[in-house]
């Protein structure tokens, strides 16, 4: 069609028509197919579901994370079987911290969540990506997106400034 996508103001090509916001997995008509037992109040998921992702020696799979409706990738983080089963289980996203040894519940601090919209699996199955919704920034320092800095052949330079500062988020640490 002509059109030079580069320009546009975040490099995705211009929308023909507004996206319908997709509702959380665990909100979806239905609920979530790899969720068994959700009527009993105490959502189990279905282990055949986990066996599909290859996790690494360390028990750990990659996991991109990027806002459903407009395609900006928030942040990367590591996900294990129990932060995987958790995710499914409750739709809020929940990781493996390498730093503190233990689960990560996206939120638990800040307040900043993320609503799984959808999991995906790569075509090795060995990396996932997560569609999600959200609220307010991902990013510890207080931006939107944790990839901020662009690097060229020439340097480095902060392509986002703070929405909020960590100690809004977090406290005095």
């Amino acid at each position: 069609n002509g059109t030079d996508y580069r320009t546009t103001r975040n490099g995705y090509p211009p929308r023909a028509r507004k996206i319908r916001m997709a509702r959380p997995m665990t909100e979806a008509r239905g609920g979530n197919p790899a969720v068994q037992g959700e009527s009993t109040g105490a959502p189990r998921v279905n282990a055949s579901v986990l066996d599909r992702i290859a996790f690494g020696a360390d028990g750990l799979a990659p996991v991109i994370v990027q806002q459903h409706d407009t395609g900006e990738v928030l942040m990367m983080a590591w996900m294990d079987r129990k932060a995987a089963a958790e995710t499914l289980a409750t739709g809020r996203m929940c990781y493996r911290s390498r730093s503190r040894g233990r689960l990560w519940r996206k939120g638990e601090s800040s307040g900043q969540v993320q609503h799984l919209i959808a999991l995906r699996l790569d075509c090795d199955s060995d990396a996932l990506l997560a569609l999600v919704d959200q609220s307010g920034v991902a990013c510890h320092t207080g931006r939107r997106s944790c990839f901020f800095i662009e690097l060229g052949a020439s340097g480095a330079r902060e392509i986002a400034a703070p929405m909020t500062s960590p100690e809004a988020l977090y406290g005095r640490r």
